[in-house]
């Protein structure tokens, strides 16, 4: 009975001390990885975040690219202590690889305590301005008038940027030519020298070159024309049906103290105060239009 009442009281203990830890949190400074490289979408969200979280909080919030990245990253947060202080800024490749991969070095769901979606986001198939590729439609045609030879610039295998070309492929009932790259740069250098006919990419990245015109956009993913880019036809309007959209979304190791995720929340809920800066416009319209605003 003596052994039962210290068990007890032990348990009452530690109840008391998780409600208190995240009432004292946070302590110190805060850390967001991004997993991708410095310069995309993921990178310049987490900086428009941290700013904001940084203002709220009271305390530092530093955004960090971690030495690995995709699977590798995610695996570092996952194995973290939960203690409030890491979060990770997920892409839509994390479920991409959950799609694709036959083991995972971490469970998806149980070893991530998922706090807000952040911003969502159509991809986009575009061309160099001076393509002899038209539309979306003549892509298709063309691509069936010649199986595996046209090609397109993607992220790396199993991303979004993949899994939407072989959609295209599956629904179109074409071969267009997947090419993985590292990074967006060479991929729209290859493209405009003529050894890509197409590329595909987020929407966040790609609507900033098109205006900018570099690119021409040829078709979004999402099922009906993107409010930011109404001038673009959909993938759908060609392929009725398709519809693919990609994300990014704040998460923490799983454990993480549900008060603590709870505080995090009403944080984040206004993109407005950070996206004061003109050079900031196409990300966060972005975000306003994926909250709603």
């Amino acid at each position: 009975m003596q052994m039962l009442f210290r068990l007890l009281a032990v348990a009452l203990v530690a109840m008391l001390a998780a409600p208190a830890a995240a009432q004292q949190w946070p302590a110190h400074a805060l850390r967001i990885v991004t997993g991708t490289p410095a310069g995309g979408s993921p990178d310049f969200v987490s900086r428009l975040l941290a700013e904001r979280l940084s203002e709220r909080l009271g305390q530092p919030v530093l955004v960090e690219h971690s030495a690995g990245t995709g699977i590798a990253a995610w695996n570092t947060v996952a194995k973290s202590p939960p203690d409030g202080y890491l979060l990770s800024m997920l892409t839509g490749a994390f479920s991409a690889r959950v799609a694709v991969a036959k083991s995972l070095p971490y469970d998806p769901i149980k070893d991530f305590a998922f706090v807000t979606l952040v911003s969502a986001y159509p991809m986009v198939v575009a061309t160099a301005p001076n393509s002899p590729i038209n539309s979306f439609a003549d892509l298709i045609a063309r691509a069936k008038a010649a199986p595996f030879q046209i090609t397109y610039g993607m992220n790396l295998p199993g991303s979004v940027h993949h899994l939407t070309g072989e959609l295209i492929n599956v629904e179109a009932g074409t071969s267009l030519r997947g090419i993985p790259y590292r990074g967006n740069t060479q991929i729209v250098q290859d493209l405009l020298g003529g050894r890509l006919d197409v590329m595909i990419e987020t929407g966040t990245i790609a609507f900033a070159q098109i205006n900018g015109g570099t690119l021409r956009g040829l078709a979004v993913s999402s099922r009906r024309r993107f409010v930011l880019e109404p001038d673009i036809p959909t993938i759908a309007e060609t392929l009725p049906g398709f519809e693919v959209m990609s994300w990014l979304g704040l998460a923490a190791p799983g454990g993480t103290p549900r008060p603590v995720v709870d505080r995090l929340i009403p944080k984040l809920a206004d993109p407005d105060s950070c996206c004061a800066q003109p050079h900031r416009d196409i990300h966060c319209k972005n975000l306003r239009w994926s909250n709603g605003i």
